[in-house]
């Protein structure tokens, strides 16, 4: 590795207006303001997105939202370009993150005509624009990364509610169908009933009207809803808030692991070029110091 990098070190300064173009692309796409610039323009592309579902507008401003489209995707285009050319030259490695390939998919359903039998799918491509905020904005593809790791664990939580809800579906169509049969009077119905009663939206109705057939219905509901909802509806919180810290240790320890191989590279890029700047300004001051001596001798 070491030679490799001795190698590629001595060579920067041969390779010419390739080089310089790879170090350019390499500073801009790392630049704080080139990233709140691609997010002003996914801003800007989602709210022409939501322009065009009104018809007045779409008369009005049609040409230059349309405009307005192809330039954000032009933008988009030249951003994946520079991603690419700053890693060159092993380009490939650009698809070697997941958030590229999104980004690039973005691009290539952007580019489908909207017309003919493809119009529908053009028009729903587009929307995956404004999802680009997620894969541009660290925070947000911090909390994505979280909700995906919580998959496995939420799935099995997910067994466990519809477990309880298959239980007391059953007893709940055992004791109330036939004196509530809008919300009891099938499995499927009282499936439904409960899955409604976790987001605590009319649970009390429905237990007053049970509660005229049964005095002690109140023991069913209130039970369920400690369950359903205080019980395992916070293990769903608790498995993403678990996995969200996870993903910030983990992003942490990314900050503070060695520099990999190609920020080294990276470095003796940046470093070779402070060299030659401080070369180039001890020739001009030695140029003028010989001035000013022939000056002096004259």
């Amino acid at each position: 590795m070491r030679q490799r990098l001795t190698e590629y070190s001595n060579s920067l300064a041969s390779q010419g207006w390739t080089q310089n173009l790879i170090r350019f692309s390499d500073r801009l796409v790392n630049a704080p303001a080139f990233e709140w610039g691609i997010i002003a323009v996914i801003i800007v592309n989602a709210i022409l997105l939501g322009m065009e579902t009104s018809p007045a507008l779409n008369d009005s401003y049609g040409s230059w939202m349309h405009m307005g489209n192809w330039i954000a995707l032009g933008i988009f285009i030249i951003e994946a370009l520079l991603k690419m050319i700053a890693l060159a030259p092993r380009m490939d490695r650009y698809f070697r993150d997941g958030w590229n390939i999104f980004d690039f998919s973005v691009i290539v359903f952007a580019l489908i005509p909207a017309t003919g039998e493809f119009a529908m799918i053009a028009r729903l491509a587009r929307l995956l624009r404004a999802l680009r905020l997620i894969s541009t904005i660290r925070e947000l593809r911090l909390i994505v990364s979280a909700l995906v790791r919580s998959i496995p664990s939420v799935f099995h939580v997910i067994m466990l509610m519809s477990i309880i809800i298959y239980i007391y579906a059953i007893v709940g169509y055992q004791l109330f169908h036939q004196h509530d049969p809008t919300n009891w009077g099938n499995l499927g119905i009282c499936v439904l009933t409960l899955f409604n009663m976790i987001t605590l939206e009319g649970w009390t109705e429905i237990m007053v009207t049970a509660m005229e057939l049964h005095d002690w219905a109140w023991v069913y509901f209130v039970t369920y809803i400690i369950i359903a909802t205080f019980v395992v509806i916070n293990f769903f919180i608790a498995i993403i808030i678990n996995n969200l810290d996870e993903a910030k240790l983990e992003r942490l320890q990314e900050l503070q692991e060695p520099a990999t191989q190609e920020e080294i590279l990276r470095e003796l890029r940046s470093t070779q070029e402070a060299l030659q700047r401080l070369e180039a300004r001890l020739d001009v001051q030695e140029a003028e110091d010989l001035s000013e001596d022939r000056s002096r001798q004259q």
